[in-house]
């Protein structure tokens, strides 16, 4: 059984926080966007020593829950090091690298979300749809309650001849 994609990337955030990861970005890909994933967790480290841990420990802290890397990056010379879990992808950056490469521009239209913000369920940026899905679900309720007193009514009526 697999984590949730929010809960491997607060594991992610959790492990480049232990091992003092810089100016930690957590961007969420805009579906239209035509990114090949839902995230992308982008930090620093100050040295490639650092670098190494930081992705050495995301990868433990992912292991042990039962998530293995798709594929690994740049380990061996840590100016960047890229680890795609699939669903997201950890870009951990060299200061210079990072500048240079400047993710966070070139994915602007990805929304930032912030550590702590991470966990919070969101169903749908768009507030017309969320009345929408508010609606079908009340509906879909109502149903399943008329259907549900339909059902019992007829059992009822059904003892009633058998008497």
């Amino acid at each position: 059984m697999s984590l949730p994609t929010r809960q491997q990337v607060a594991l992610a955030v959790k492990a480049i926080e232990g091992k003092k990861g810089e100016d930690v970005v957590i961007l969420e890909m805009d579906r239209s966007s035509g990114a090949f994933t839902d995230y992308f967790v982008v930090c620093s480290g100050t040295n490639p020593r650092q670098i190494q841990a930081i992705a050495d420990d995301v990868q433990k802290n992912l292991g042990e829950a039962g998530q293995r890397p798709n594929s690994v990056e740049g380990y061996s010379q840590a100016e960047w090091v890229l680890l795609d879990y699939v669903d997201f992808v950890l870009h951990v950056f060299s200061e210079r690298a990072r500048k240079f490469y400047d993710l966070e521009r070139l994915w602007k239209s990805a929304r930032k979300l912030a550590p702590a913000n991470l966990m919070k369920r969101t169903l749908t940026r768009n507030p017309a749809a969320k009345k929408k899905i508010k609606k079908g679900i009340k509906r879909s309720s109502g149903a399943a309650k008329r259907a549900s007193r339909r059902s019992s009514s007829r059992a009822t009526k059904g003892a009633r001849k058998k008497k």
